[in-house]
């Protein structure tokens, strides 16, 4: 209990101040704590931001992974990844907010573990659009070049989209998946 806190002070914090500028006295303060209190808790700030960054990614793979299971149409099995993509980054805007501005603040290991799960995650929006050119679904010269259009759709999300002003999250899933379906040539019937 007293971690998830703990971790919810630390992306506040992080978001606020940025990782170099907030020190564990701060994170500590917002959780009603000395700093040197934390080490009770957490090993280290560094760990705090790898931990919040791995919780990210890896709910991102969940999610792709639940969205395009068991569909088999490329054109449908895109629409429900970028919809996953876009919807995710719009309810977790400082989740995806740190995990973009401070990768530059991972080290190793940290860094490396981060680097290879968002790049299993573009593979995934890889596969799926080099899945329908093949079949004839897409007509795309760069799928890793698509892929990367994408992924910035959804991750643009979340520096932009407020649910208390501008078009609703299902309005913008809806016009980001449009929008997908444009960039990679989509086939109509």
């Amino acid at each position: 209990m007293r971690e998830a806190e703990i971790r919810a002070a630390a992306l506040e914090e992080f978001v606020r101040r940025g990782y170099e500028a907030t020190t564990m006295a701060d994170i500590g303060a917002a959780v009603g704590m000395r700093g040197p209190s934390l080490y009770k808790h957490v090993s280290s700030k560094q760990d705090l931001l790898a931990s919040l960054m791995h919780t990210t990614m890896t709910a991102l793979l969940h999610h792709h992974d639940e969205a395009v299971s068991g569909v088999d149409d490329p054109v449908q099995r895109l629409r429900r990844a970028v919809d996953a993509h876009v919807r995710f980054h719009a309810r977790h805007r400082r989740e995806a907010f740190v995990g973009n501005r401070e990768l530059r603040s991972l080290v190793e290991p940290h860094r490396s573990t981060i680097l290879g799960l968002r790049d299993t995650y573009e593979q995934r929006f890889r596969a799926l659009i080099t899945d329908g050119v093949a079949r004839g679904a897409f007509r795309v010269a760069d799928p890793q070049l698509a892929s990367y259009a994408i992924l910035d759709l959804g991750m643009g999300v979340a520096v932009w989209f407020r649910e208390d002003a501008g078009p609703s999250e299902n309005e913008v899933a809806w016009a980001q998946v449009e929008f997908a379906l444009r960039l990679v040539g989509a086939a109509t019937t």
